[in-house]
């Protein structure tokens, strides 16, 4: 383990700290805002500022890091973080809140931009899933860490601001004095969304409605918990709920999709997600029920995202990946745009309730398209199935293909009569039984039309 972790171990502490800020801040600032008499509608538009510049940094700051390297951009970016963290007690005014909430999107884009780059560069075929693992437990420890932080102090006052800045600026500690070298430059590459979503087109809707909704729980969760009659703590707790919950599902939700149609797993999430949503906006409870309902909507929401992810992976070539994971992100930075101002609006004129009534629209609709695009493929491979019954299973070359024979005789219309023709002779004692290879040929040349050259290999269309 140590041979495995010690090249990222001063990365995973500054994750640890950065993260740790992020989680006090992004629930800090709604808090606050209510106090400070921020509408939902503003409260809202504050959560979409993140995600716009977000959205904006993932396609900037690539270029950034290749002309300056990681970890001056690490200390730069973290830099601006602690800037606006501070600049935010000292200017109470929603369109000034906008801008620097534009401005830590825009940072903390390139922030994980260089992190996960960081980390793949330092992994190895064998020890990329442990690193990758390590990398997210520390994530969501560190998330709800921050989360928690809230109680420390009140929010009215500046001590949780100074918190969260003394946060991120120990993250740029660890990574700036490491003895470590510089990953390869960042790879940039183009994003064709409509290549996308004709290789996957549920994982392509899927990223963006789950933006809208995940973008819409992180901006206005806590101002939900705030409307429910929970305290700061409370409400802190409520997301706190969430976070862990979705952090244990992630492993056995994962493994059952590696098993099985990731689609089905996706349909069978949204239908308790839109469940849940429907309760928690609906029933009015106490901290512990909402709490416990939070735990019931976080195990179910917060793996989708994955698993929608692992299902475009599923479906593009691998040397494609970068391209796929940069549509993917802006997919889903779009939706996180989107949502908390609708999901705002909604909780403006009909209560908090209205966040997860918003969230169980958005999760019927993928649901809908979900079942739709799964009806549609059933049909077009059951005739490859049942065409011609096998006594064999067919072996899949490592590039998904299903290989012709190289040489194939002239395909006669009723072979059988070829057959009659043909006596049959008596084998001798001292020959050996052969397999019959006129007939395999035969056969080959029958499912040469089943099947076609090329084909996926995997169970889970799009």
């Amino acid at each position: 383990m140590s041979q495995t972790l010690g090249p990222v171990a001063a990365l995973l502490l500054g994750v640890f700290f950065l993260v740790t800020g992020s989680g006090l801040q992004n629930t800090l600032l709604p808090l606050r805002g209510a106090f400070e008499g921020f509408s939902a509608i503003n409260l809202g538009i504050l959560g979409s500022s993140y995600y716009l510049g977000f959205v904006v940094g993932c396609l900037v700051v690539p270029h950034l890091v290749r002309r300056s390297g990681h970890i001056r951009a690490f200390a730069a970016l973290t830099s601006g973080v602690v800037a606006t963290m501070v600049a935010h007690p000292l200017f109470i005014d929603p369109y000034f809140w906008f801008a620097l909430r534009t401005v830590t999107g825009f940072c903390f884009a390139g922030l994980y931009l260089v992190i996960e780059s960081w980390l793949n560069d330092r992994a190895t075929n064998q020890t990329r899933g442990f690193v990758m693992s390590a990398y997210v437990m520390v994530d969501y420890a560190a998330l709800t860490a921050g989360q928690m932080m809230i109680t420390l102090y009140p929010v009215r006052s500046f001590e949780l601001f100074a918190l969260a800045a003394i946060l991120f600026s120990l993250a740029t500690l660890p990574v700036a004095i490491t003895s470590s070298g510089q990953p390869a430059p960042i790879e940039t590459a183009r994003i064709r969304l409509l290549r996308l979503f004709r290789a996957a087109p549920v994982a392509m809707v899927g990223c963006f409605v789950i933006g809208l909704t995940n973008g819409s729980l992180w901006s206005l969760g806590p101002i939900f918990g705030i409307g429910r009659g929970l305290t700061a703590d409370g409400a802190a707790t409520f997301m706190s709920a969430v976070v862990v919950a979705g952090a244990l599902a992630q492993w056995p939700i994962g493994f059952l999709s590696d098993r099985m149609d990731r689609r089905r797993i996706l349909a069978a999430l949204l239908v308790g997600a839109m469940l849940a949503s429907l309760t928690l906006g609906a029933m009015e409870f106490g901290l512990l029920g909402l709490s416990a309902l939070g735990l019931f909507y976080g195990a179910l929401a917060l793996p989708a995202y994955s698993l929608a992810a692992a299902h475009a992976y599923d479906r593009t070539p691998a040397s494609d990946a970068v391209e796929t994971a940069a549509g993917l992100l802006l997919l889903y930075g779009i939706g996180s745009v989107v949502g908390p101002a609708l999901a705002s609006f909604g909780m403006q004129h009909y209560g908090p309730g209205a966040l997860f009534f918003f969230n169980a629209g958005a999760y019927t609709l993928l649901l809908l398209f979900v079942v739709w695009r799964v009806s549609m493929r059933e049909p077009a491979r059951k005739p490859d199935v049942a065409a011609e019954p096998m006594s064999e299973p067919i072996a899949s070359t490592p590039t998904g293909t299903v290989p012709r024979p190289e040489s194939e005789p002239p395909r006669r219309r009723w072979p059988w009569l070829r057959a009659k023709k043909t006596p049959k002779r008596a084998p001798t004692s001292s020959a050996k039984p052969q397999a019959r290879p006129s007939a395999s040929r035969e056969e080959s040349s029958r499912t040469a039309d089943t099947f076609p050259a090329e084909q996926d290999g995997r169970s889970d269309g799009a």
